[in-house]
Order: C-alpha cells, then sequence, then structure tokens
C-alpha cells in the first residue's frame, strides 16, 4: 500500500510536469479566446492557437523545444534563463509557476494524506494557479476554467467531498451574489467598476467548493491582502491608482489556504474576539 512519503514524492514529481502544463495553458489560452473572438463576424479571421498545438517554442524566434530544454525547472537552470537559439530571457513566470505547483501541491497532499479528496483538492489547486497567473497577466478569469471549476466543487460535494452539498449550493449561489452587490454598489457610489464577472464566478466556484462557511474568510483574506498590496504598489509607484487591479490572484490564494486551514483561521478568529465563547 502506497505510504505518505512515498505519495509525497510522486506528488512532487507529477505537478513539476503539471506546473508546466499550466505554463501552457497561462500562455495559450487567452491568446485561443482572444482568436476565437476575432474570429466572429466583423473579426481579424485570424485562426485561434491551440492549447497542445504547436509544441513548446520561444515565443520570440519560434525554435521547437526539444525535451532537454523543457524539463521544469531544471531546463531554465541549464539555459540560463534564455533561448538557446536566440538568447532571448526566458519569462520567470515559468520556473515560478513550476515551482508553486510542486510546493502547492506536496502541501495539499501532506496535509490532507491518502484520501480520494486530496486528488480533487489537487484539481482545485491546479485550477487556481492558472486562473491567478492569467488574471495578472490579462485581467482574465476565463468561463473556460471558472464555471468547469465550480460544476466540479458541486459534483465533489455531492459525493461528501469538502462539506455538504446544500452548504456547496448555497455557497455558490452567495459566492456570486455577494460580489455581484458589491460590484453594483460601488459602481453607483463611484461611477467605476470593482470586479470583474470573472471574480464573481470564481467566489462560486470556490462557495461550491468549501460551502458557504468559508466564504466571509475567503472575502476577508483577499480584500485584506489585496489591499495591503495594491497600496504598496501605487506608494512604490508601479501602479496608477486608477488602473485595474486583479483580484482573482487574491481570491484563489485565499481559496486555497481555506482549502486547508479554513476551520482552524475561523475557530481561531472566533477564540480571540470572542464571538467563540
Amino acid at each position: 500500500m502506497l505510504d505518505l512519503p512515498t505519495a509525497l514524492a510522486i506528488t512532487l514529481l507529477g505537478s513539476l510536469a503539471i506546473g508546466s502544463f499550466l505554463n501552457v495553458v497561462i500562455a495559450r489560452l487567452p491568446a485561443r479566446l482572444q482568436g476565437q473572438w476575432d474570429a466572429v463576424p466583423g473579426g481579424s479571421g485570424q485562426a485561434p492557437p491551440g492549447i497542445s498545438r504547436p509544441g513548446s517554442h520561444c515565443p520570440a524566434c519560434r525554435h521547437t523545444l526539444p525535451w532537454r530544454e523543457n524539463i521544469p525547472l531544471v531546463s531554465y537552470a541549464m539555459l540560463r534563463g534564455q533561448c538557446s537559439a536566440c538568447g532571448v530571457a526566458i519569462s520567470l513566470r515559468y520556473p515560478l509557476v513550476e515551482a508553486l505547483t510542486a510546493v502547492a501541491s506536496v502541501i495539499v497532499t501532506w496535509k490532507l494524506g491518502l484520501e480520494w479528496q486530496t486528488l480533487a483538492a489537487l484539481l482545485l489547486t491546479w485550477t487556481l494557479i492558472a486562473l491567478a497567473f492569467i488574471d495578472l497577466e490579462h485581467l482574465l478569469l476565463p468561463d473556460r476554467l471558472t464555471l468547469p471549476l465550480l460544476s466540479a466543487g458541486l459534483l465533489v460535494n455531492a459525493a461528501a467531498g469538502f462539506t455538504d452539498l446544500q452548504s456547496a449550493l448555497v455557497g455558490a449561489v452567495a459566492g456570486y451574489g455577494v460580489l455581484w452587490a458589491v460590484y453594483h454598489g460601488y459602481r453607483l457610489l463611484t461611477g467605476r467598476e470593482g470586479f470583474g464577472y470573472g471574480d464573481f464566478k470564481l467566489l462560486a466556484a470556490l462557495g461550491a467548493w468549501l460551502g458557504w462557511q468559508l466564504l466571509p474568510l475567503i472575502v476577508l483574506l483577499a480584500a485584506v491582502v489585496g489591499t495591503l498590496i495594491g497600496t504598496l504598489l501605487i506608494f512604490a509607484r508601479r501602479h496608477q491608482s486608477h488602473q485595474p487591479l486583479p483580484f482573482g490572484p487574491y481570491l484563489a490564494a485565499a481559496g486555497w489556504i481555506a482549502l486547508l486551514w479554513g476551520d482552524q483561521l475561523t475557530r481561531a478568529y472566533l477564540q480571540f474576539t470572542g464571538l467563540g465563547l
């Protein structure tokens, strides 16, 4: 029978490969969606790129990467962060996503153990990483990822995954509704948009996975971290106050934290405030 150390080793190696695939999704899914939008009447008519085809290549010179240049983390180090053909710098995002995917996946396996829910949690983790980096780069949370993630959460909890199905259903509706209400309230008060509709769907998906009970924690964590980072960027003059900031990465990080430590954090907060007495 598989023991935990072996499972952690398998998770580490497998998640490095998953991280490499997530880089492809992050790079190509927005371009594919843009290509499909351009293909409608009145668009450019350019065929959208695929996810699995063509093979991995340098975006600058189109050099096709052989297998030895496509090993997660190792190839980046061996190439010293540069394309072997044209010398253009390889985005730091590639090794960062691979390393983050590996570390987060190992933590999930270590925390949840040898249970079927661990596989579901890994799927959630990988999708959140893809969504976070797509939103960082394109201010976009694609329906192609958020809506299947929502459905998967309901299916997992129909099989007694992380919460009961009723809490998951209420969480999906409440997750969408909370940010929808904040969005329209903020727009009425300021005339500006505070969130995108993708944020509504991502929070709905997190509600479907974790239940309505953890939504306050997710929103609080995301809001606090988002406010702190946004303020630091503005003071560092790397961001203009009127420019939109992606909220998806903060929701994704908060949802992942709530997945693993949500109950403990909630209990600690209630004890700290005296509300749990």
